[in-house]
């Protein structure tokens, strides 16, 4: 599979629906959310959701699974991203009869002292779930905890990716293949097509995906 960063066209829109219809995507282009990294912002992604919501649930895991057939059908193992990849990894791991591993942010201060938790085999194939791309930095920094512990990381499969350049280019450079069930594209488009936000609030919307670090609210 091409080092690249896909969207899956058959789950694209209802990935983004469902999202949208349990709020778990919000849109506010006059009061914009504030990220960790100071940027101002249309959207606030909060995919755990999804887990209180049993269909939609249902739907995201066989939306991640079937990716992982489509794409990495090779894999011997899956692992999660703490910490929201980690319950739709287990999900997933359940389905496909797969052992389960996730990644810490950084390793425990007591006992064992792990970074990764569960069963480490070297040379096993493994697929990293993540709930959601922005740069791809924190994904990225696991994916090298897992190649750093001897797994073979044949990619990744995402809910979601805000589709940033930076991300694409990160995910190039670190040779991580990248799947995503939906992305911010395909959100505006299914907003737009359903009403849900007007014109001025597309154009804004476009604007922040291009240049968010500069992109301003409308007033």
């Amino acid at each position: 599979m091409a080092t690249t960063v896909h969207v899956q066209e058959q789950t694209a829109a209802s990935v983004a629906s469902m999202l949208l219809e349990i709020q778990a995507i919000k849109l506010n282009t006059e009061k914009p959310f504030t990220w960790a990294s100071g940027w101002k912002s249309p959207i606030y992604c909060d995919n755990r959701l999804s887990l209180s919501f049993p269909a939609i649930r249902t739907a995201i895991r066989d939306g991640l699974v079937q990716a992982i057939r489509a794409k990495f059908p090779s894999a011997e193992a899956v692992a999660g991203v703490a910490t929201a990849g980690v319950p739709q990894g287990a999900l997933v791991a359940d389905v496909l009869q797969l052992p389960f591993v996730y990644v810490r942010p950084k390793p425990k201060d007591h006992g064992m002292e792990n970074l990764i938790e569960g069963k480490v085999v070297k040379g096993q194939r493994v697929v990293v779930i993540e709930d959601l791309i922005s740069t791809g930095g924190s994904s990225l920094k696991a994916v090298q905890a897992l190649r750093d512990a001897g797994f073979d990381v044949l990619g990744m499969v995402s809910i979601f990716t805000y589709g940033f350049e930076v991300a694409v280019s990160n995910f190039r450079e670190a040779n991580v293949p990248l799947v995503s069930l939906s992305d911010y594209s395909s959100l505006i488009a299914y907003a737009s097509a359903h009403n849900l936000i007007s014109s001025d609030q597309i154009t804004s919307l476009k604007a922040w995906r291009v240049d968010p670090a500069n992109w301003r609210a409308i007033p």
